[in-house]
């Protein structure tokens, strides 16, 4: 393969952080090649790979709804349209690197070790859900405190001399707005930490735009007063995701420091299975652009004319994917579900006053 290089983190960085003019892209919405030269780094494997990692979140999308309306779920973030955005920086990270994951990255989380039932586990509520064998922390629900939990382990891969490691975050531009996020990039830039922020540009946070939440024109531009590279990449370009996390991945664990990523993605449904509806706040006008740039479709395109992929293959493969969920999800519902005491005598290594009382009552009525 090529070794073509899709961004110049150092240039940018050099330049006081002044992201790219437009947005790294390799296929676009009819699955023509617009950078030939970034495609030849793929091979013919990497590219069915890539498009399994998506037919396979989409798949986990579908049947994890599924659950979620039967009841049999608790909360869960639907990942419908961030295919791309997810899959292919996800893709671009190794074992070793330190994933710090938000309430929507469960797929992530899934790609670097966890297991779907644990995934499944932690909807519920479940304590065997964080025990999962990955080098990442759980989920966070506190939007964008995960950005300042990931600079902190940066710092610890830089302290500790690990070689080839980095840590890894996302986060939604919703989450950009925070002031944990800018936070996390003014330490991770002030002590040169191995770090790749990845904020995944969906356009609403839950019913608020992204044209009301900031007068920044990118949302990469916020990398500036850290001191950090940034760049925007077409978030419904799969190739376009793993090639830029990939090089940023390489930049940062070289010695660099840190970069954030921008991908230009959308949220096809609702914020959550929690019941926001989104027909309430977004317009059929607004919407359709988007689906037409779906990128599951625009690879498929591409992978069918090149022989490498094919309708039926993919039908196959979703109802593989769906049947291994199934006996995920049969797996978590078999676990015995927890008792309040239990949970309530892991609050505070000592048990305060008010919680032995509180043990005590809850023991009582557990008995019966």
């Amino acid at each position: 393969m090529a070794n073509t290089k899709a961004v110049n983190f150092a240039e940018i960085k050099a330049n006081e952080g002044a992201p790219y003019a437009k947005p790294v892209q390799i296929l676009d919405e009819n699955g023509n090649v617009v950078n030939k030269d970034l495609m030849a780094n793929f091979s013919d494997d990497l590219l069915v790979d890539l498009m399994k990692k998506m037919v396979w979140e989409r798949a986990l999308h579908e049947q994890t709804m599924s659950f979620s309306k039967q009841g049999r779920l608790g909360f869960y973030a639907p990942t419908w349209g961030e295919e791309a955005s997810e899959m292919g920086t996800a893709a671009a990270f190794k074992k070793q690197d330190f994933l710090f994951p938000a309430y929507r990255d469960l797929p992530q989380l899934i790609q670097h070790g966890a297991t779907v039932a644990q995934m499944y586990l932690w909807s519920k509520g479940h304590i065997k859900g964080n025990l999962f064998d990955a080098r990442a922390l759980r989920p966070q629900i506190i939007i964008g405190a995960q950005m300042v939990e990931m600079a902190g382990g940066a710092l610890g891969i830089k302290k500790n001399g690990e070689k080839d490691t980095v840590a890894y975050a996302y986060t939604g531009e919703g989450g950009s707005s925070q002031g944990d996020t800018y936070e996390g990039m003014n330490f991770a830039g002030a002590f040169q930490a191995p770090a790749v922020f990845i904020i995944q540009n969906n356009g609403w946070a839950i019913s608020f735009p992204r044209k009301l939440q900031t007068e920044a024109q990118t949302i990469a531009q916020k990398g500036v007063a850290a001191g950090i590279p940034g760049v925007q990449v077409d978030g419904m370009d799969v190739l376009a995701c793993y090639e830029v996390a990939k090089e940023a991945r390489e930049f940062a664990a070289a010695g660099n420091g840190p970069v954030l990523i921008e991908t230009l993605t959308y949220r096809f449904g609702a914020h959550s299975s929690a019941g926001d509806d989104p027909s309430r706040y977004r317009t059929d006008e607004e919407t359709k652009p988007w689906f037409d740039k779906d990128p599951l479709i625009r690879l498929r395109k591409y992978l069918t004319k090149k022989g490498l992929w094919s309708e039926d293959e993919e039908q196959k493969y979703t109802d593989e994917c769906k049947q291994s969920f199934k006996e995920a999800m049969k797996e978590a519902d078999s676990v015995e579900p927890e008792k309040v005491s239990d949970m309530l005598k892991r609050t505070f290594e000592v048990p305060t006053p008010d919680i032995k009382e509180q043990i005590k009552k809850y023991e009582e009525k557990e008995s019966k």
